[in-house]
């Protein structure tokens, strides 16, 4: 595979659970990586249960990007998206109920951006 993404759950517990020692966030990132997938778009899923909180955000972006990066991901190639799944949030167009939210992007040999989870997937 070319390319892998991961979808985080930002619901309180959920996301704690997922980076834990054991959790499945963390081994599957690993299991990405060891794989040979160069190229890692992050997806942070249920943002409509935590009200679209970009405190809730960020703080998974960091801690997120320390995990990814201790696995051998350099987090500045990697985009961050926030969605929701169930209404379709970001998923194919920008969602209006995260205005705080201007978009990801990734340093690559030229800077890509974008806003959606499919404009991420090149």
């Amino acid at each position: 595979a070319d390319c892998a993404i991961l979808i985080i759950a930002a619901g309180t517990g959920e996301f704690e659970a997922g980076i834990s020692k054991d959790g499945q966030t963390r081994e599957h990132a690993l299991l990405a990586y060891t794989l040979g997938v160069k190229q890692l778009i992050v997806a942070i899923n249920k943002m409509d249960t935590t009200k679209w909180s970009e405190e809730r955000y960020q703080e998974i972006i960091k801690e997120t990007s320390n995990f990814i990066k201790k696995v051998g991901y350099n987090p500045k190639h990697v985009p961050f998206v926030p969605i929701s799944g169930f209404n379709g949030d970001n998923m194919i167009e920008a969602s209006s109920n995260c205005p705080w939210y201007k978009g990801w992007e990734k340093e690559t040999k030229a800077k890509a951006t974008g806003k959606t989870l499919l404009e991420a997937i090149d």
